[in-house]
């Protein structure tokens, strides 16, 4: 009866080890994306809002590639937002309704060179990746440009529509500033299988 005992215990001793190291890989394995994220954020233009704005975003993050995705395409959602914003704003004076329309130009401009990023980063490949990086850091820094110019156009503009057009353009440009940090990240680290066979 004793050594059926022991063994049981034995049995359940080895259950509970198992079970335990099972738990502890898996959860190491769960926390790995978030600390992708936070070692790539750490050292963006604005951290905390790369942060908040990667650790939430709905798909897995596994590898820079992943992340510096995810952060363009929350960079072209917030800029279609912001150009939908823009495109319903009623202006007070001509000087305001040329800011405006100047800046909805920059801002469609903006969505088409952050599509175009998205694009190029989804499409990577190892025989074109120095070119195909290129591409992106120029597309995505061209619509950072838009971003700041539209913001340039309201120096001459008082009002709510200019804080308001103020607050959103900014961030849209701290969110693609961040992508723009994670591309170059993922320039540097194009020795990892990054790309497509």
């Amino acid at each position: 009866m004793a050594s059926h005992f022991s063994f049981f215990v034995t049995l359940l001793i080895l259950f509970l080890s198992l079970s335990s190291e099972h738990n502890y890989a898996t959860a190491k394995n769960h926390d790995a994306p978030q600390d992708l994220v936070r070692s790539s954020c750490v050292h963006a233009s604005y951290p905390n809002i790369c942060l908040r704005t990667l650790s939430t975003y709905a798909g897995p993050a596994k590898t820079p590639r992943d992340l510096a995705l995810a952060a363009v395409k929350v960079s072209l959602s917030r800029a279609r937002k912001v150009s939908s914003f823009l495109a319903s704003v009623q202006s007070e004076s001509k000087r305001e309704q040329a800011a405006l329309s100047d800046c909805v130009e920059q801002i469609g401009d903006s969505v088409d060179e952050l599509s175009n990023t998205l694009s190029e980063l989804k499409h990577l490949r190892s025989g074109t990746f120095r070119w195909q990086m290129s591409n992106a850091e120029t597309w995505i820094s061209a619509a950072l440009t838009n971003e700041d110019t539209c913001l340039d156009g309201f120096m001459e503009v008082d009002g709510k529509v200019r804080s308001d057009v103020k607050r959103k353009i900014r961030n849209v440009a701290r969110v693609t500033s961040n992508a723009l940090y994670l591309i170059n990240r993922l320039d540097q680290t194009r020795r990892k299988a990054v790309f497509h066979p």
